[in-house]
């Protein structure tokens, strides 16, 4: 072909891109303001406002935390504060108390989420919000757009339902509630920065005092009731009249910035909602009805009284150090000089180590701010242990990011950190997950609602993943928040969460944290043994390979995976008997699919340049 032809042909190729660009920029860049004006109308016209409780307390229902509530609040302006904590470790137990305390709200229920699926756990607290809010709570809900209630029918039915109910959808693409994969890939062609500012926080906040913060997000899987993958997460509750200050003011913050977008402002919603003429239909069913007598049973269990004392209450700690952070959302334009509030304390926090630090996340990606730091812990005398809990490729629901964390192993390594990581069937699973040991025989993967990207393993059962967010300095200070540790939520997402100086908090999480990381429950990383010259070639040609941008594509790397032999105690990976000790077991143990490994390896290969963004 000459070169006329191929710049011919390249020009086409632009021309089409840039024409399909215009066509779907011009189709939804911008609110239709005639529909917009429409759905408001009919929204005011139609919206129902009736109050079915005239009591001052809406009739909320007893719960133990008032009492708690009462005493934080006397102590609140005192030298001696209390804040009293919940640690929530297991998904049905988190999802039980949220549903507690939304029964017990008098006046206001904030929620800010990065995910909401319409399936079991998602309906049945959004079902319990409407009743609140039918009783006379004011409720409010910010949701990202990429990933929650996808479904214009849905939010124009919430958009209409009640007064005291306000449903807003964070950063909307195009100015609609669900992207159409067109719509996906012209938006990172044409509005690549905007696209990736996410709005990653997880807050529940009763009544300005009861708050929940945490990894979670709203899904059958946060909560223990997915048939086929399960997330191993945290999160924490805390009562406090200070603490809930903060909190309020940073949901009030994100409520009222222009990313926070009413229903009637986006086109699918308000179309739909003009279409329907504000008639009384009923809200869509859920997506899958995976177990509606375990519904039915966690609901009533959250009315009892002695089971809420019992499970909560009684055990709460009583704190006198709590604070709430969150990144402000100007964070992701760059309005102000420094918005990345929640990602300075974690950085002042992990500097602050003497001892050790005890990281648990799911995507060990670093950005270089953060390998500078720990690269400065690891020139201290004596260095403190850095302990790293995460995601193998068989536990991971994200495999381009464990790509990336794959390409870069011995970097961490060399910082002096200890890695493991989780595997997809830990044998402490129903220590883990609720009724794992009911629920833990059956399903497989493929079977679930899947998101991103899985690899298909060798055993069969509910997969676990690891997804909890936490840092335990010390022994004396922790976080539990929604920060990935990773480039991601430094630069673009907008994160929260609570840093608690306490050291039977941090005993707690730290045993967690270990005992994620037992033999039976993760795979240990370690550097592969160099003991002829053969090793050490492929060491040199896997450091030339991982420098790359590009083409790395040299399948022996620094490091593998190990697994504990029979007899063995377990050993750190510096201590000279460890591969005695312990078993390579390759890269990617329990991965079954050969095509899944590739991939892998691809992405390793060539997505050196999207690190800061997967």
């Amino acid at each position: 072909m000459s070169r006329a032809c191929l710049k011919s042909s390249e020009s086409g190729v632009l021309g089409a891109v840039v024409l399909l660009c215009c066509l779907v920029l011009s189709s939804g860049c911008s609110v239709n303001r005639k529909l917009a004006r429409e759905a408001d109308q009919i929204v005011a016209r139609t919206q129902a406002s009736e109050i079915t409780c005239t009591q001052a307390d809406r009739c909320a229902i007893d719960s133990p935390y008032r009492a708690l509530a009462a005493e934080s609040q006397a102590l609140a302006a005192t030298d001696d504060p209390v804040h009293f904590v919940n640690l929530l470790e297991e998904g049905e137990d988190s999802l039980l108390v949220r549903i507690h305390l939304v029964r017990a709200a008098r006046t206001s229920i904030d929620i800010q989420t990065f995910i909401w699926v319409n399936d079991d756990s998602g309906r049945l607290l959004l079902d319990e919000l409407l009743k609140a809010a039918k009783r006379g709570v004011r409720v409010r809900v910010i949701a990202d757009q990429l990933f929650s209630l996808e479904d214009p029918a849905l939010l124009s039915r919430l958009a209409v339902i009640h007064r005291n109910f306000e449903f807003r959808i964070y950063n909307p693409t195009f100015n609609k509630a669900v992207t159409q994969p067109l719509e996906f890939a012209v938006s990172i062609l044409c509005c690549f920065t905007r696209f990736n500012q996410r709005m990653h926080n997880k807050l529940f906040l009763v009544d300005g005092v009861f708050g929940i913060a945490g990894g979670r997000n709203y899904e059958n899987r946060y909560f223990d009731w997915d048939p086929a993958f399960d997330y191993r997460d945290r999160d924490v509750l805390v009562t406090s009249s200070s603490a809930g200050r903060e909190m309020q003011a940073s949901f009030d913050q994100f409520w009222n910035y222009k990313r926070a977008v009413p229903l009637t402002r986006l086109n699918d919603v308000n179309r739909q909602i003009v279409a329907d003429s504000g008639e009384d239909l009923p809200l869509p069913a859920p997506l899958q009805q995976v177990d509606p007598m375990r519904v039915g049973i966690l609901s009533a269990r959250a009315g009892n009284q002695a089971e809420i004392a019992r499970r909560f209450t009684d055990i709460a700690l009583r704190v006198s150090d709590v604070d709430y952070f969150s990144d402000q959302p100007q964070k992701q334009d760059s309005e102000v000089d420094s918005n990345s509030e929640l990602g300075d304390r974690i950085e002042s926090l992990i500097a602050s180590a003497d001892q050790r630090v005890l990281m648990q996340t799911p995507y060990l990606v670093l950005s270089k701010q953060a390998r500078r730091l720990f690269g400065r812990l690891n020139d201290q005398d004596p260095k403190p242990e850095i302990i790293v809990s995460t995601n193998s490729l068989a536990s991971t629901d994200a495999f381009y990011v464990y790509a990336l964390s794959h390409k870069y192993k011995k970097r961490y390594l060399k910082l002096g950190f200890r890695i493991y990581e989780f595997k997809p069937f830990p044998e402490d699973a129903d220590l883990l997950i609720s009724d794992y040991a009911v629920w833990g025989t059956g399903g497989s993967f493929e079977s679930g609602y899947q998101r991103y990207g899985a690899a298909p393993l060798t055993t069969s059962g509910i997969r676990v993943g690891m997804h909890a967010k936490s840092i335990v300095i010390d022994g004396q200070a922790t976080l539990i928040g929604s920060h990935n540790f990773d480039p991601r939520s430094d630069n673009y997402n907008t994160e929260s969460g609570f840093i608690i100086r306490d050291d039977e908090v941090a005993r707690l999480v730290g045993e967690a944290i270990l005992r994620d990381i037992e033999p039976q429950n993760a795979w240990t990383i370690a550097k592969r043994p160099r003991t002829n010259f053969i090793h050490r070639v492929n060491n040199a040609i896997a450091d030339f390979s991982t420098a790359l941008p590009l083409f790395d594509f040299w399948p022996f790397r620094y490091s593998t995976s190990y697994e504990l032999n029979p007899g063995c105690k377990p050993l750190p990976q510096n201590d000279p008997g460890f591969y005695d000790c312990y078993t390579a077991v390759g890269d990617f143990p329990e991965v079954d699919l050969p095509m899944k490994t590739i991939y892998t390896r691809t992405a390793t290969a060539i997505g050196a340049g999207a690190v800061g963004i997967l």
